[in-house]
């Protein structure tokens, strides 16, 4: 059966909206905000997820993030703003689909089942990484280097896992930014370079003679395996 998780915030909204999906025959489970739905993106492993901008907390787009590191999960906004500037962003963002508050019942199912036909077999990203060396969970975001914790920042950790999920591949700047600082405009790469350093530093902090980020120059990073 079709699984929707609903992260809403709104009680009566949540209830409305699981009653909604019931009747049109899927199973429906609910956060009430963001960290929530991260824990239970991976405990009930949904079809869709149906995501309120607007939550306390990790907001929307925060949440919208984290699921873009670890999954390829469908995923419709709902906001209460209907500017195109907001649109836009969560189109650019990672999402499949946006509504705007108010909206019809009808439209709404018919756009999870345009998303569902879309994706018909959504399969989720391996929430952990582990190369023998360095392991990331993804959910927790705990990181462990030679088994032992390893101290990130929010971005610090984001980062390692853009440069892991392409191991042994070279990332540019621009696809780091769009990726880690969700800044799509291509902005200055000096960002990227003194977050990179930082990063190497807090793993040498641990293993002085670890260097697996690699400088491509003129191209970009890459994450070495060991």
């Amino acid at each position: 059966m079709t699984t929707v998780l609903v992260v809403e915030d709104d009680p009566d909204v949540a209830l409305v909206l699981s009653a909604l999906f019931r009747r049109s025959g899927w199973n429906t489970v609910h956060a009430d905000d963001g960290r929530s739905a991260l824990r239970m993106l991976h405990e009930t492993k949904p079809d869709v997820m149906v995501l309120d901008v607007g939550l306390p907390g990790l907001n929307g787009w925060q949440v919208l993030e984290r699921v873009r590191d670890m999954s390829d999960l469908p995923v419709l906004m709902l906001t209460a703003h209907g500017h195109e500037s907001e649109r836009v962003r969560g189109l650019r963002a990672g999402a499949d689909d946006y509504l705007t508050k108010p909206f019809s019942n009808p439209e709404l199912v018919a756009r999870i089942e345009a998303l569902l036909r879309r994706v018909p077999a959504h399969a989720a990203a391996p929430r952990t990484y582990d190369d023998g060396v360095l392991t990331l969970d993804a959910v927790t975001r705990q990181a462990r280097w030679r088994e032992r914790p390893l101290e990130l920042s929010d971005l610090q950790f984001r980062l390692l896992h853009v440069l892991v999920q392409h191991k042994s591949t070279v990332v540019t700047p621009e696809q780091l930014l769009a990726r880690v600082w969700d800044d799509t405009s291509g902005g200055s790469g000096d960002r990227v370079k003194f977050a990179v350093l930082r990063l190497r530093r807090a793993i040498q902090e641990l293993d002085p003679d670890a260097d697996p980020i690699e400088s491509v120059r003129g191209v970009g990073y890459r994450y070495r395996t060991h």
